[in-house]
């Protein structure tokens, strides 16, 4: 893992430095540790230039370290960020690497650069880092506080009055609104509004304003009696050092102290008493001779390194052993915990300002008149309740009905096999499936079936279910049409429980252009989260497009990654439709594959800093996360590291594939296909490349799916076709999975259903078909009927080989054959060798191919074997295979292998040969 530049790392809270240049004179044991405020408002005056690093918080015993350069001066230096790659920045570095030569291009990197190192230092100037730029899910929303109230927070900036209205206070605009002046409202335009619990009938209110409550344990210190008082006069015996300040009883003590300590107890009254004041060098050195190295003292010793440079004050030097000392102290919050009381206390003396299940939504007041929203940050909404306005649903179960985790994270070793899904059509039933029914149901299968992953798309909050999910309206919240927050949270941890990850699709590329429930004109302005104009709204799918150079969308956007894995334990994302955020015309555009289309006036420069943010935030706070780039137009250097100017992906899915063989299926007899097109788009590039044959794009929005095509299901059900023509179109099916996913990078796909070659398209409810959930469902029991048996059985045993053998593990492929004329392929990968025959009517007995390594080759994986519903042509006396010394295909050995008519064999290189 590469270093991290210090101007990345979290700064720690430094200790308290002594400016001689800034103050008369310092003021002895008067160091105090600093607390760090993460109010958004707060951040950009908490953060301060003289933060230090983990690195440079203890000084060597050699003498004093080297100063820790500004922030400004850290970003223009060499840049490094955990990850994969090498460390040193190189913004064309991956260029050398592809063997890409355009000036242009490499021009257009560094300057993107340079705007990511500006868009970085804007965001740690509000925000410190990308772990507090990415955090915002733990200040704004609905959030319980310790001193018995609730905190809500919400960004607005185009509003002038903000309240919050529900069942708690009777849809009331006046009862909780913000506060005047900077507890309620900032110049960031973030509101804040509080929600005090309120005493119940006979109750009195706590003796001291800070008293603080558990509200998870029944019973917690506090609940024993201690008394305050007791509390500070032990904070003021084991925490303060002798000398220091205490406490102050007017503004002007610290004044009169330093002053006393400077001029002693009868100091000068009058200017002309005073005479001439020495320079402060001379006065610190004067200071420094009276202090005595007391090794009792818990406070930390501290110097000054004075060698006249502006700024030189964040320069120091102090003694390890002290300063560790010093951090070692508890500090004065340790005692007020303390006093914290349990639960019983307080449901006994407070009814909740806001009850869980409360219905609530947002009210501003706008230069335009009134508005109600649903909170961007809420989340559990309800976006198309019948017969009322949208609105969200404060989450707060009580600890006995919260969702307790069982299982952690599983360590999936080798290639990704990902089964894709959607909750809603997962059931045989003609309905909207819950993620209850979809864990008893569906997670078991995909587990029988091999896979290792679960990508399920449509799981974030949307109100048109016909959209599939992709125009989504409230990005915090998960589809409340299928069930409840720990109704997911269960979902994910008994995926984790059977070794699967789980993905979702996430769609940053776009947002529902929805005004009452999604953040389309959310505080009344038409630029909160958007682009204003034509260039915020998609050319073609009537969403709106987020305005990525704005720090506090960029805030809500990483922040809303953070929390899906924060939260829901999410292992990873799909980042969908890149192209619709990359490009101003949103990837409608034709692409001719010349590298002057990814650098030019159609670029969105500011999309593609944010996902570079984001793959470094993802890939800094989360190790193990997995993302994967789903764009059409293939920029270059999607899954190269960061530091060499790629996006940061682990994983890009080859959109190519499924339309390939969509095109040969429907366009193109099957006589005339070209093996070596077909191969060309296979292995154009399969580095970190996700495979399919097809997802759900393949087979929703009127498409038919591939099954549906090859199988021709409509006849074969019915009877009116013969055995062989159902073979041969199975057979089909077979080669091409096994093609696709044996030359893939390390990833495969299967879209739910096409694993046992469903037979029926996908299509959501809308008008065109009268709302009809009749294509919205699986049907799970062809599992063991025909035809679907046998892809079934084949299907699992292709996952079976690649979980046993790491198949597409196995580095690069070799393809020594692809002959358009028999229509035969034939390549190598590691010890295993690929034979296809996509011939549909002429088999062959002795068919030569060559192989680099003499030996004996096992056949592993037969698709013409009688449990895949082939005929079994093959004998078992031909499973073992001696290569001769006859040259073919430019190796020196070879091997005659007998091939059926649409079929495929792999190989495994069993025994070694030496000559």
């Amino acid at each position: 893992m590469a270093s991290c530049p210090l101007f990345l790392l979290a700064p720690q809270p430094p200790p308290l430095l002594v400016a001689a240049r800034h103050c008369r004179s310092p003021l002895a044991g008067s160091a105090h540790p600093l607390t760090s405020c993460r109010h958004p408002r707060l951040r950009r005056r908490q953060s301060c230039r003289c933060s230090s690093s983990p690195s440079s918080s203890s000084s060597s015993s050699s003498g004093p370290r080297e100063r820790s350069p500004r922030p400004r001066q850290q970003k223009q230096r060499t840049e490094q960020r955990p990850g994969r790659g090498s460390s040193a920045v190189d913004p064309v570095g991956f260029l050398v690497k592809t063997g890409v030569s355009d000036r242009a291009f490499a021009q257009f990197l560094r300057d993107r650069h340079k705007a990511l190192k500006d868009r970085r230092w804007e965001l740690y100037s509000r925000f410190i880092d990308l772990k507090e730029g990415s955090s915002g899910y733990e200040l704004l929303g609905m959030h319980r506080h310790r001193q018995h109230r609730v905190d809500f927070m919400d960004w607005a900036p185009g509003a002038r009055y903000c309240s919050l209205i529900g069942d708690f206070n009777q849809w009331s605009a006046t009862e909780n609104c913000a506060r005047e002046g900077h507890l309620g409202h900032d110049d960031f335009g973030y509101w804040f509004v509080i929600l005090e619990d309120k005493l119940r009938e006979g109750q009195e209110p706590d003796e001291y304003f800070f008293q603080e409550y558990n509200y998870v344990d029944d019973y917690d210190k506090g609940d024993n009696g201690v008394d305050a008082k007791d509390l500070i006069r032990r904070m003021n015996e084991e925490y303060w050092e002798p000398g220091e300040l205490k406490s102050r009883m007017s503004r002007w003590e610290t004044v009169a102290k330093l002053y006393e300590q400077m001029f002693g107890p009868n100091g000068p009254q009058t200017e002309e008493e005073l005479g001439e004041i020495p320079d402060a060098e001379t006065r610190y050195k004067n200071w420094k001779a009276t202090q005595k190295d007391e090794s009792s003292s818990s406070s930390p010793s501290y110097d000054i390194i004075d060698t006249g440079q502006e700024f030189d004050i964040f320069n120091f030097v102090t003694d390890r052993a002290s300063f560790e000392k010093f951090q070692a102290k508890a500090t004065p919050l340790a005692y007020w915990v303390e006093m914290r009381k349990g639960r019983k206390a307080w449901i006994e003396k407070y009814v909740p300002a806001i009850s869980h299940k409360d219905k609530y939504r947002i009210y501003f007041n706008t230069p335009d008149g009134a508005l109600e929203r649903v909170p961007a940050w809420a989340t559990y909404v309800l976006p198309d309740a019948e017969g009322m306005q949208s609105y969200a649903v404060h989450w707060e179960p009580p600890p006995e009905e919260i969702y307790k985790w069982r299982f952690g994270r599983p360590k999936v070793k080798g290639s990704l096999r990902i089964y894709e899904c959607h909750v809603g059509i997962s059931g045989s039933e003609q309905k909207i499936s819950s993620f209850q029914e979809f864990t008893s149901n569906v997670l078991p299968h995909i587990k029988d079936a091999g896979y290792n992953a679960v990508q399920i798309i449509g799981v974030v909050e949307h109100k048109d279910y016909s959209s599939v999910g992709y125009k989504v309206t409230n990005y915090f919240a998960v589809s409340s049409r299928f069930g409840t927050p720990d109704d997911f949270k269960k979902l994910v941890d008994e995926a984790h429980g059977l070794g699967l990850l789980v993905l979702i699709d996430i769609v940053h590329s776009y947002a529902s252009a929805d005004e009452m429930v999604g953040l389309s004109l959310f505080d009344g302005s038409n630029d909160c989260y958007f682009h204003s104009g034509k260039r915020g709204h998609h050319k073609y799918w009537g969403t709106r497009m987020f305005k990525y150079d704005d720090v506090d969308v960029l805030h809500f956007l990483l922040s809303n990654l953070s929390w899906w894995v924060t939260e829901y334990k999410i292992d990873g994302f799909q980042f969908h439709s890149l192209s619709s955020m990359l490009y101003t015309h949103n990837g409608f555009s034709t692409f001719t594959g010349a590298i002057e289309e990814y650098c030019n006036q159609y670029v969105d420069k500011d999309a593609l800093i944010y996902i570079i943010l984001a793959n470094e935030m993802l890939h800094e706070l989360h190790p193990d996360i997995i993302t994967i780039a789903e764009d059409a137009t293939y920029y270059p250097g999607l899954c190269e590291p960061t530091t060499q100017g790629g996006l940061g992906f682990d994983y890009w899915a080859n959109l190519s594939i499924p339309e390939m063989w969509l095109w040969h299926l429907e366009n193109v007899p099957e006589r005339e296909w070209s093996m070596n097109k077909i191969m060309k788009v296979l292995i154009s590039s399969n580095h970190h490349m996700l495979s399919y044959v097809e997802n759900h794009n393949q087979s929703i929005s009127g498409r038919k799916s591939f099954a549906e095509i090859i199988l021709n299901t409509g006849m074969c059900s019915s009877g009116s076709v013969d055995d062989n023509l159902i073979f041969k179109a199975s057979s089909l099916l077979k080669i091409i999975k096994l093609i696709t996913f044996t030359t893939s990078g390390g990833a495969y796909l299967n879209f739910m259903g096409n694993e046992f070659a469903h037979p029926k398209r996908v299509e959501f409810p809308m008008s065109s078909n009268d709302y009809s959930f009749h294509l919205a469902c699986r049907q799970w029991e062809l599992l063991d009927k025909g035809v679907h048996k046998h892809v079934f059985n084949f299907d699992k045993d292709i996952m079976s080989l690649d979980e046993n053998e790491r198949v597409t593990s196995r580095g690069s492929l070799n393809v020594h054959h692809c002959d358009d004329t028999n229509m035969v392929i034939s390549f190598t990968r590691g010890p295993f060798l690929f034979v296809f025959n996509f011939n549909p009517e002429v088999p062959y007995q002795l068919y030569r191919v060559g192989v680099d390594e003499a030996g004996e080759y096992q056949l592993i994986l037969n698709t013409d074997e009688t449990k895949y519903g082939g005929r079994g042509e093959l004998k078992s006396s031909q499973y073992m295979k001696k290569t001769s010394d006859r040259r073919a295909d430019g190796c020196r050995n070879s091997l005659e292998l007998a091939l059926a008519s649409r079929s495929a064999q792999v190989y495994k290189l069993v025994r070694i040969l030496r000559i």
